[in-house]
């Protein structure tokens, strides 16, 4: 399926053209938001010409943009090297969650084993307070939460977890697309949230890695629920 032929929420309608002044940047925002609201449905084949002639750019710029979006895990080659948007399997969510779980419940506890933790503090309590804004969409929701989670990671002053949790956020982004809506709302709200600021807050680090695991469970289960399959993540 191409995606002029994609029915509903996967035709390429709903994509806004461009300003050339700032190619790339605009082609990631506009391409990523229209992964995470469906407007791109899971499976949709990216046709580089129409989408070119769409957004209004060369096919040169939009490459480097599919390339970018490709390495975030959210476009995938088939063995003809044509991109299309990457389906989750519920398999996957679960794995995608543990990792998750696993590298932020580090993270928590090198920041809270720091004895001054107000800048930190200060940073998650930003992030939570966008979370409470209203949002324009689905996507502009699940980039807040992972900015929220990000910052944790980003704040551990570990690079190499950083990396890891950035090579995983975008399967997670694919993954809350795959579920839908619903399960965004759920998973997204600063309430679900503002208890990891308060351990932190209380450099409670035990405390924060057993909140970020149940959090993480939670989060995939909301998912795997939206997706048809009620298992229990392991």
């Amino acid at each position: 399926m191409t995606l002029l032929d994609a029915p509903g929420p996967g035709r390429p309608s709903g994509l806004r053209p461009v300003d050339r002044t700032t190619r790339r940047e605009q082609i990631l925002e506009v391409l990523r938001a229209a992964v995470s609201d469906g407007t791109l449905a899971p499976g949709v084949h990216l046709a580089e010409v129409e989408l070119s002639e769409q957004l209004g750019v060369s096919r040169g710029t939009l490459r480097e943009a599919l390339r970018h979006l490709q390495q975030d895990g959210l476009l995938v080659p088939d063995n003809r090297g044509r991109l299309s948007v990457r389906v989750v399997s519920a398999h996957e969510v679960a794995d995608i969650f543990a990792v998750r779980a696993a590298l932020e419940a580090l993270a928590a506890e090198q920041v809270c084993s720091r004895q001054d933790r107000s800048g930190a503090v200060a940073v998650l309590e930003d992030r939570l307070a966008a979370m409470a804004q209203p949002a324009a969409d689905m996507g502009e929701r699940v980039t807040r939460d992972l900015a929220f989670h990000e910052a944790l990671c980003t704040l551990s002053g570990n690079d190499v977890l950083h990396a890891s949790w950035r090579n995983v956020s975008g399967l997670a982004r694919a993954a809350v697309t795959a579920a839908g809506p619903s399960a965004a709302l759920a998973n997204t709200a600063a309430a679900r949230h503002a208890p990891l600021v308060a351990l932190v807050r209380d450099g409670d680090g035990e405390g924060a890695q057993r909140f970020l695991r149940q959090h993480m469970a939670e989060a995939a289960q909301n998912l795997l629920t939206q997706m048809g399959d009620g298992s229990t993540p392991s």
